[in-house]
């Protein structure tokens, strides 16, 4: 997701002003001067899902109805929302307040899911009642709606972004094993983006498991070819043999790394780098490869810190050489900042590092 700083504007006063007519639409005696004055209170210094749940607890502050009437107006409330983010505070309504109420809520969140998400929401209940809940979440996997089968997959992710840790199905991915059998060659790439990235989860933890798991499918099936390689992303950019060798990728590579070099090989922060080269094929026979870099970041201590990149996975003919080339700003980032100095970089093929250069950030 884009930065907290942009991001939180969604819920800005005019999109508050909008809620706030589309609920008196719905029902007319929303107290829309009241919800307003509650929602805007601090607003600025809100972080965007700190936003999203005030949004919820000030619906729920002044609509004078009990649990289930209040899910009726929520209902009707969804479709007219101009944004799939900002209706992500109608679950969130359900997993604050619809505890007591498990079917009830339930069913609520499979609703909202089409309109944005109940990802965040849903953990809740697997939380309190993990069997009841994957057990429901397991007959989501067979739904007709896309929405609602990447729900079943995307609710149970062991280290879902932006929540909590499901740690019962991070020590045990049998847990929710079931769902993901049914998702496996899902047509709907929504879902199966969802289904990879919940397998990607499962390798930070229990990486032979997933291998275990993906040997045993038959990858013919291109839907089940591709989740399968998503899945194993992170196993592959660290050179596990099993996972590269699952995408046909295993063996040792017969090439050479020519003309290696990143230009400019001296920036400032912002700038852009363009990393070049070329692989040549030592032998006559074709071979299967998955090419990734690899950049040494400098770090506020003066020590440095790996990151993959995949660059792309390609057959390369007997004898024949394939051009590379890759740019890539250096900026700061929510999720990384940036140091003077010289920051290696590694070209990887197979998870083999075959060769190596280097650029320069200026203070």
């Amino acid at each position: 997701m884009a930065g907290d700083t942009a991001l939180k504007e969604i819920f800005n006063a005019e999109r508050l002003r909008h809620i706030a007519a589309e609920m008196t639409a719905v029902y007319p005696d929303f107290d829309a001067k009241g919800f307003l004055k509650l929602a805007n209170h601090g607003l600025a210094e809100l972080s965007v899902m700190q936003r999203l749940a005030r949004v919820s607890e000030c619906l729920h502050a002044v609509l004078p109805l009990g649990y289930e009437a209040s899910l009726e107006v929520l209902r009707a409330l969804a479709p007219r929302l101009n944004s799939g983010f900002v209706s992500m505070c109608l679950p969130h309504y359900v997993a604050t307040y619809g505890a007591e109420r498990f079917e009830l809520s339930m069913e609520a969140l499979k609703y909202f899911t089409a309109f944005g998400s109940s990802e965040f929401a849903i953990r809740h209940f697997l939380r309190d009642d993990l069997q009841r809940s994957l057990q429901l979440m397991h007959d989501w996997s067979l739904d007709a709606n896309e929405h609602v089968r990447r729900l079943a997959s995307e609710g149970c992710r062991p280290r879902l972004p932006w929540s909590f840790r499901l740690e019962p199905v991070q020590a045990d991915p049998r847990l929710a094993a079931g769902i993901l059998d049914n998702l496996k060659a899902d047509p709907s790439l929504y879902v199966r983006k969802s289904v990879a990235n919940h397998l990607n989860d499962i390798t930070k933890d229990q990486p032979e498991w997933v291998l275990d798991l993906i040997e045993g499918w038959s990858l013919d099936n291109p839907h089940t070819a591709w989740i399968a390689r998503h899945a194993l992303r992170s196993l592959i950019k660290q050179g596990n043999l099993r996972a590269l060798a699952i995408i046909g990728a295993g063996g040792k590579p017969e090439v050479q790394i020519i003309d290696v070099q990143v230009n400019p090989p001296v920036i400032g922060l912002g700038e852009k780098i363009t990393l070049s080269f070329a692989v040549k094929s030592t032998v006559h026979n074709s071979q299967r490869l998955v090419i990734d870099y690899a950049i040494d970041y400098v770090k506020a201590n003066g020590s440095t810190s790996a990151k993959v990149f995949k660059l792309k996975a390609l057959t390369l003919p007997g004898n024949a050489t394939q051009p590379i080339t890759r740019g890539q700003h250096i900026k700061e980032l929510t999720t990384r900042r940036h140091y003077a100095g010289k920051h290696a970089v590694h070209v990887l093929v197979n998870g083999e590092r075959l060769a190596s250069t280097a650029f320069e950030i200026l203070a």
